[in-house]
């Protein structure tokens, strides 16, 4: 069929895929991914041929997918939240024009963002911002500069990728950034970690409690504005409806 679906898994669980993302995954001859992403799936699709790539081969991996699907098959690339959100999309699609003859279909997904946004209650209900920690495709000054904007505007900001081995001390830093840029030590934060998945947990706490806190690749994070509040152990941004009336 010369078809290869870029399929947004959602954050973990069966029940956080969309129908859409199952359908595409149900009419594919082959599944590929990342080996934890294929791991996740393998169970609900357990005769569908797979391929695999470790992280870091993500290239090699969209490659591969394209080849496939140039030979006549059916393919989904699979992806943790949404695929177009740091997914295999933007990948696939810069690789498509040496694959004139396949067609690709994005299907999304739930990404960590409204996930964990879910489980701590509506921390991003006004304008928001969504940076990555991880500077290993992005340089760190860059990051530090949309941090800075972010604070100086005063948004709502969700962290991916806030810590790792080798950046330990990242969300302190970038909880400093934030703080020199105008939040408040007071602002309203919280984690969720291992989103809809089993050992999922949260915290809600201030940004000075966050700088503080230890994560790991598996959270993400979530710093207020100045109007979002903490309402028993939820974290709440207005939207401004009350002003309204």
């Amino acid at each position: 069929m010369n078809k290869l679906y870029i399929v947004g898994l959602g954050p973990g669980g069966p029940e956080g895929m969309t129908a859409a993302a199952r359908a595409a995954m149900e009419k594919a001859d082959v599944l590929c991914g990342y080996t934890v992403y294929i791991d996740l799936v393998r169970p609900l699709y357990p005769d569908k041929e797979v391929y695999t790539t470790p992280m870091t081969r993500e290239i090699e991996r969209c490659r591969r997918a394209l080849e496939i699907a140039a030979a006549g098959r059916t393919v989904a690339m699979v992806c943790s939240g949404d695929a177009g959100v740091y997914g295999m999309a933007g990948p696939i699609y810069q690789l498509a024009g040496e694959f004139p003859g396949v067609e690709l279909e994005v299907v999304p997904g739930v990404t960590a963002a409204t996930a964990g946004a879910a489980v701590l209650g509506a921390p991003l209900m006004h304008d928001l911002c969504v940076i990555s920690l991880s500077d290993l495709l992005t340089p760190w000054p860059t990051i530090e500069t949309r941090l800075r904007c972010a604070g100086e505007g005063d948004f709502a900001v969700c962290l991916y990728n806030p810590s790792s081995r080798k950046r330990a001390d990242y969300l302190r830093r970038a909880c400093d950034i934030l703080l020199a840029a105008g939040k408040s030590p007071d602002t309203v934060c919280g984690w969720v970690r291992n989103i809809g998945r089993d050992g999922q947990e949260s915290r809600v706490m201030t940004l000075a409690r966050l700088r503080e806190e230890s994560v790991d690749m598996f959270t993400t994070v979530f710093i207020g504005n100045a109007a979002t509040r903490q309402l028993g152990d939820k974290m709440v941004t207005p939207r401004g409806y009350e002003a309204k009336e």
